[in-house]
């Protein structure tokens, strides 16, 4: 063969393999509405079984260490879209508007070449952008007979909302999507939110069982501050009757509780598997006659069996995506995430709900699978935030990342090819004076340590040793010993609000809004 021609030949051959596409991974992103970590399997607290959530990390990763920026329901999604701190993002509480005109990681997807689609609960007020496809809540959207806005319109679908979301999520995967482009599917649960009603079929899971609240379930709150002992998010003494433990009349006092408004949007066969699964049970606590403590107790067991009840339909839903993506050979190439939007408490210190920096509350389930890189069984332990999602898509993808995005990939931790990584994580809470009445506050937290400070009405730290007091039930704030930790922290803590942009003005100018806001 002539010399020139073999040479022209080779340049075609390099100049076609180094030009070749490397494949994009297809993305789907499940998320759920206030689901703790203690309340998935894979984590080893034995409350309840997730076999379909803990598949993700037997084939992928487990993250120990996941955490999120704002724990409430609103800011903590705009912070995952936008991959930027609340106070950056504009949304830092559920009373701002979001704008939805900034750029989120759907956008730089959808320009990208995916297609994308949002299914399910966003709790973001507007016209979801970054999206070929979406149908979402209203709001916090209904357990029951739920209203979608599906791109403009709105239609009303009878059933539970979980498996209704579930089959949304499943038709625009076999049906509505394009078949040639690489997909980001949000696939995002209402359930486990508050007030937990559960689908039919597990009306009556873990009645033949009782659980044990936690250790410090009867938590005085000795030796800490106001926030602690002022919040309105205690299982006994803040849970309602009628929306929380569902009863249609006071035990005690026969008045009406006003749940039978929510059980008027079921259907006539809905409400009848309702009565007759907790109209019994309701009649034995009422002839039981208990009160203190064995009051507190069952309480607790209420509120517990409910709301893990409604994590099991999600475990199902969860598994129907997981077999779907088996049955058509797109498991290897299909990352796979599953998180919360926070965590949230389940007895711990008394509470329900979220909104401190405490452990509980402040960490989140992460779990994640994706065979091409990730190896089956892998633990994560480095300090991770829902800050750090839409970095992380964007560079599986191969998009850039933009400057502007405060998060940082974790492709290179979680397939154990770089150990580099942060070694604190900075963390903000806005909404007071509000329902739970959980003080405004800010803080600091690295592998052992953790620094919050309580602003506004108060002017009051917590310091905890994680090591020693995981559960923080002891403020060493004001210990000797601990005071160059505390000089330590302190520094960190200003270090790092200077890195993500926050000030006590930037504070000032949220309260301000904030205020003007609920007045009007």
């Amino acid at each position: 063969m002539n010399k020139s021609i073999r040479i022209y030949l080779l340049i075609i051959i390099c100049f076609s393999s180094c030009t070749t596409k490397v494949e994009q991974p297809n993305i789907i992103f499940i998320m759920s509405d206030d689901h703790a970590f203690q309340a998935v399997s894979a984590y080893g607290h034995n409350l309840n079984n997730t076999p379909n959530i803990d598949r993700i990390a037997k084939e992928g990763a487990i993250f120990n260490k996941g955490f999120v920026t704002n724990s409430i329901c609103a800011p903590s999604r705009a912070v995952m879209l936008t991959g930027k701190h609340s106070f950056i993002n504009g949304k830092v509480d559920n009373i701002q508007p979001y704008n939805w005109n900034q750029p989120n990681f759907a956008k730089s997807l959808q320009k990208g070449g995916y297609e994308t689609a949002l299914v399910g609960k966003i709790h973001l007020r507007g016209e979801p952008q970054g999206f070929d496809f979406w149908s979402v809540l209203p709001g916090q959207g209904h357990y029951y007979n739920p209203v979608f806005i599906e791109n403009g319109d709105t239609i009303q679908i009878e059933g539970h909302v979980t498996p209704i979301t579930t089959e949304k999520s499943l038709d625009w995967l076999k049906n509505k999507r394009d078949q040639n482009k690489p997909f980001l599917l949000l696939y995002h649960q209402k359930a486990p939110h508050r007030n937990w009603m559960t689908e039919e079929k597990y009306l009556t899971l873990f009645d033949d069982k009782t659980f044990d609240p936690p250790s410090n379930f009867f938590d005085n709150y000795e030796g800490r501050g106001r926030a602690a002992k002022e919040q309105e998010m205690k299982i006994d003494g803040h849970g309602y009757w009628g929306h929380d433990f569902k009863f249609l009349s006071d035990p005690f006092t026969g008045e009406n509780t006003n749940f039978d408004r929510q059980l008027s949007r079921l259907t006539e066969e809905q409400r009848t598997k309702w009565l007759d699964a907790y109209t019994p049970k309701n009649n034995l606590f009422r002839s039981m006659n208990l009160e203190g403590k064995e009051l507190a107790v069952w309480k607790f067991n209420r509120y517990i069996k409910d709301y893990l009840r409604t994590i099991q339909s999600i475990d199902d839903g969860v598994g129907e995506i997981l077999d779907y993506l088996d049955s058509n050979n797109l498991s290897e190439n299909t990352i796979v995430i599953y998180t919360s939007d926070q965590g949230f408490y389940l007895g711990e210190h008394g509470w329900y709900d979220k909104r401190f920096m405490y452990e509980e509350s402040l960490r989140t389930p992460i779990l994640m699978r994706y065979p091409k890189e990730i190896m089956r069984g892998t633990e994560i332990n480095q300090l991770i935030q829902n800050l750090d999602f839409a970095p992380t898509f964007l560079d599986y993808a191969g998009i850039k990342i933009p400057k502007d995005i405060q998060g940082k990939s974790f492709r290179k931790i979680v397939n154990q090819t770089h150990s580099e990584w942060r070694d604190a994580i900075y963390y903000t809470y806005y909404e007071y004076p509000s329902v739970h009445m959980v003080k405004r506050h800010y803080g600091v937290r690295t592998d052992r340590y953790k620094l919050m400070h309580f602003y506004y009405d108060i002017d009051e730290w917590e310091m905890y040793d994680l090591e020693k007091d995981p559960s923080e039930m002891n403020n060493v704030y004001g210990d000797p010993k601990y005071d160059n930790i505390k000089e330590m922290m302190h520094r960190r803590l200003q270090e790092m609000r200077e890195q993500y942009g926050d000030s006590d003005d930037l504070n000032e100018m949220h309260l301000e809004r904030y205020l003007s806001k609920i007045k009007n």
